[in-house]
């Protein structure tokens, strides 16, 4: 079965290394024609950017595949004989010491990539702002969490394992009920460790954002304003959290860019998914996802444990999930983006009916330009990639005339392009 499952992740590696040339070569052909949605300097700038994301992407596939053959064929054996004085001992000790060896050298291997793209690739395009200081800081913090609610959550979901005969179905429950507290929580509490929220000082707007939210029967703890610029110049808001929890999140840098206008039908385009219940619809997926890895695994044969010559330990077990998720998730992860996709729509057709279409075509238009954001994939990419439909379809469906959007001389000064209204 071993040599099954590395074949099955030998074609997935395969498939994503073949869909990233294949959108490396699209953008470099695309970027040789006329700029679209961008001065033709930005338009070359933004295709630069695209394709040095995507190397630095392929690299990433080549290393999780190396890695994932590794832990196949050296490294679960080499946990194991390393916990082997413990397992007959303490099983439960056996199985944390192997989650936290597991998860460390997968934070090693990867951390050099961060890195890279923080201090090489977003600097070199003008993003970070993060200091070498700044990014010890948070990985200090990432650590932190993970040693202390990370590891809680680490053993509760081995203790369940050890104690039921149907460990898949409760640990499946309870990784459930641990992502909607991560959800719940993460607005107050886990966010504000890494940047600073403050209450928007900008009474017309902030009136303006209440009446929005009160028209959509949305009730919410605040409208803050954080400080993204601190780390990057990208710029993105959004409504996180439940219940009493929820909130309005700006980043400083989107308030630098959008007029109060164009700021309503974003928000209004969020509040869009709060109306349709995308959020809901998004957790429902999301849950089928994990009870079909949580049931592939508490039904996987001993005899793969043994292929790895390791004992199925709860921590072994749990490992495995995380080896094989990746797997898992690229062949699901397309059918939860056409899903989304179709939301987007939806949102954005209601973010147009509060805020105007001719606002929330211009938010587009400034938000692609600022982040960077190279207008054109290729298909396949999108097919697995994209949450979002495509830029270009997105504004055509908010009768955006795209033949108005070529050329540098069709741009004008304020960055907005020829709308026609439906």
């Amino acid at each position: 079965m071993l040599q099954a499952l590395i074949i099955l992740f030998s074609i997935y590696t395969a498939i994503k290394v073949y869909v990233s040339v294949m959108q490396m070569g699209y953008i470099i052909d695309e970027k040789r024609k006329d700029a679209v949605l961008m001065t033709k300097a930005k338009y070359q700038e933004a295709a630069k950017y695209a394709v040095a994301k995507e190397k630095l992407d392929l690299t990433a596939h080549l290393v999780e595949y190396l890695l994932f053959i590794w832990w196949a064929l050296i490294g679960f054996e080499m946990m194991y004989s390393f916990l082997s004085q413990y397992i007959s001992q303490s099983p439960f000790l056996a199985s944390i010491i192997f989650l936290i060896g597991y998860f460390t050298i997968d934070y090693i291997v990867s951390l050099p990539l961060s890195i890279y793209q923080t201090f090489v690739i977003d600097k070199h395009f003008g993003f970070t702002k993060t200091t070498p200081k700044l990014f010890i800081i948070d990985q200090i913090k990432s650590i932190m969490l993970f040693l202390t609610i990370g590891i809680g959550v680490m053993a509760l979901l081995v203790w369940i394992i050890e104690s039921f005969e149907m460990w898949w179905l409760y640990g499946f429950v309870f990784i459930m009920a641990i992502l909607l507290i991560i959800n719940f929580a993460y607005p107050t509490i886990i966010a504000p460790m890494f940047n600073n929220f403050t209450p928007l000082d900008d009474e017309e707007l902030k009136k303006k954002i209440e009446v929005l939210m009160e028209n959509a029967g949305m009730k919410a703890d605040g409208v803050f304003v954080m400080d993204a610029s601190k780390r990057d110049n990208r710029l993105n808001a959004y409504f996180g959290g439940f219940g009493k929890s929820k909130r309005v999140v700006l980043f400083d840098t989107l308030l630098a860019k959008l007029s109060h206008d164009e700021l309503i039908a974003v928000l209004g385009h969020e509040l869009g998914h709060y109306k349709h219940g995308d959020i809901w619809k998004n957790i429902a997926l999301m849950t089928i996802l994990f009870f079909g890895v949580f049931y592939l695994l508490g039904h996987l044969p001993e005899s793969i444990f043994a292929e790895l010559r390791t004992a199925p330990i709860a921590g072994a077990k749990i490992a495995f999930i995380m080896l094989v998720f990746p797997l898992v998730t690229f062949i699901w992860m397309p059918i939860m983006s056409l899903f989304s996709r179709h939301n987007e729509y939806q949102a954005d057709e209601y973010g147009s009916s509060v805020g105007g279409k001719e606002h929330l075509v211009s938010a587009l238009i400034k938000l692609v330009g600022e982040n960077k954001a190279f207008p054109k994939s290729h298909p396949l990419y999108i097919f697995f990639y994209y949450s979002h439909p495509p830029i270009l379809e997105r504004l055509k469906s908010l009768g955006f005339d795209e033949s108005a959007a070529k050329g540098e001389s069709a741009l004008p000064e304020n960055g907005i392009f020829s709308f026609i209204k439906k």
